[in-house]
């Protein structure tokens, strides 16, 4: 359970520093940001592991909160772009 919960902070954290950076009228609150965070540091990480060899989202450091909001970002962008926003 202390992972879980872990993921889920990591997640929100994530996902406010995404949207924070890419501000814009995105819908579904605490959730989607939660979502998008969690999507972001799965990305992230790996991203970092097979791309940039600065490794993955391993715990609750800079490095990883890094890793998840660039991950976030990223997918932050592409969706809007898909939807038109």
């Amino acid at each position: 359970m202390n992972g879980l919960f872990t993921w889920i902070i990591m997640g929100l954290i994530a996902g406010v520093l995404a949207k924070f950076l890419h501000p814009g009228k995105d819908g579904g609150g605490i959730i989607m940001t939660i979502l998008l965070g969690i999507g972001g540091a799965v990305l992230g990480g790996w991203i970092g592991t097979k791309f940039l060899n600065i490794g993955s989202v391993s715990g609750f450091d800079f490095k990883s909160i890094g890793l998840a909001a660039g991950g976030s970002l990223l997918i932050l962008i592409v969706h809007r772009m898909i939807a038109g926003k």
